[in-house]
């Protein structure tokens, strides 16, 4: 099968996802194929376009199902850096629950910020997290998420389910 014949697809790190509802409206509009990845059940709608796909509870289960099907036409929603890396090497397109985009060019600062982060928290010179999500990052989402999918429709992806 050609590349430009295959159907783009939504994987969604599920677990800590805040904008699944958001996903759905806009993989719904654009008839996209979504699997909703989890370490344990999760609602999803009633929609033979949304699969929900629970692995098993070990250490980056989730990460793992989902970099291994990551690839060009495949569009990975998370805000975990190492499997976003992973996935914008693979050739996924990849976005932050916030809209932002992870590229080859920044993924890489991306990854090399949470490590010193998390070094600096280790040592108590970091404690707080991250800002608290917001109606603005929500709509940067949308928008981020529709310009992903047009992107791939035009390089020739399709929109519908799998085969």
């Amino acid at each position: 099968m050609s590349e430009t014949s295959q159907a783009i697809t939504v994987y969604v790190d599920a677990d800590a996802c805040p904008v699944k509802p958001e996903i759905y409206k806009v993989a719904g509009r654009h008839r996209v194929k979504v699997f909703v990845v989890s370490n344990s059940f999760m609602q999803v709608p009633p929609d033979p376009l949304v699969e929900r796909v629970v692995v098993s509870s070990g250490f980056d289960a989730a990460d793992d199902w989902i970099a291994e099907r990551a690839r060009r036409g495949a569009i990975v929603i998370t805000a975990d850096i190492p499997l976003a890396h992973r996935c914008v090497t693979a050739g996924a397109d990849v976005i932050g629950p916030t809209g932002k985009p992870f590229t080859e060019a920044s993924v890489g600062m991306a990854l090399a910020t949470r490590n010193l982060m998390e070094d600096l928290r280790a040592m108590g010179d970091v404690t707080g997290g991250p800002k608290p999500f917001s109606a603005k990052d929500r709509s940067a989402f949308l928008s981020a998420l529709d310009v992903a999918i047009n992107r791939l429709k035009r390089a020739g992806f399709r929109s519908g389910e799998t085969g």
